[in-house]
């Protein structure tokens, strides 16, 4: 089996679309750390008690990195109509987090201090409980802190077949 044909029968697979959020440890203790953020498709529920989410990372990238040194991150369940922000969160050779979120409206959450985004359909603030390498990804899972649902009326934005897409 080829890596193209792996990735063209996982695509038929739909999955709801994220928003992991963190924020780096201050470089100093006058400072704040930067916001870091990135899409996922690769998220799920792995327990009820303890309640515990599963994110899956590519080995090596900035979200990665800070998710191995930073114990604490968010999510943001994204709504629809939230498709900009997917794609501005996964784009490759991308501007910096900083100025990915300027312009968008978010919350700081209690406990974690990551972004959480308005209109989102759910949020879920999370401390690593275990992080498992595999193959070319690392499995992050996250005993769930806080769970709210801002916007619970909704639809969520999907992913199938290599693009963002809407239920219905």
């Amino acid at each position: 089996m080829s890596n193209d044909e792996f990735r063209a029968a996982l695509a038929r697979l739909a999955a709801g679309v994220v928003l992991v959020t963190a924020q780096e440890p201050p470089l100093d203790e006058d400072g704040r750390g930067e916001d870091v953020g990135m899409t996922a498709t690769a998220f799920m529920s792995v327990s009820l008690a303890p309640p515990l989410v599963m994110v899956s990372l590519r080995n090596g990238s900035r979200m990665d990195d800070l998710l191995d040194e930073q114990p604490l991150w968010a999510v943001s369940v994204l709504a629809a109509s939230q498709r900009h922000i997917a794609g501005r969160f996964a784009m490759k050779g991308r501007i910096s987090d900083r100025l990915l979120f300027q312009d968008l409206a978010y919350i700081r959450g209690e406990v974690t201090r990551a972004p959480l985004i308005g209109g989102a359909l759910a949020t879920l603030e999370c401390r690593t409980e275990q992080r498992v390498v595999a193959g070319d990804h690392t499995l992050v899972i996250g005993r769930v802190l806080t769970a709210e649902l801002p916007s619970p009326d909704g639809d969520p934005l999907t992913y199938f077949k290599g693009r963002y897409r809407q239920l219905g």
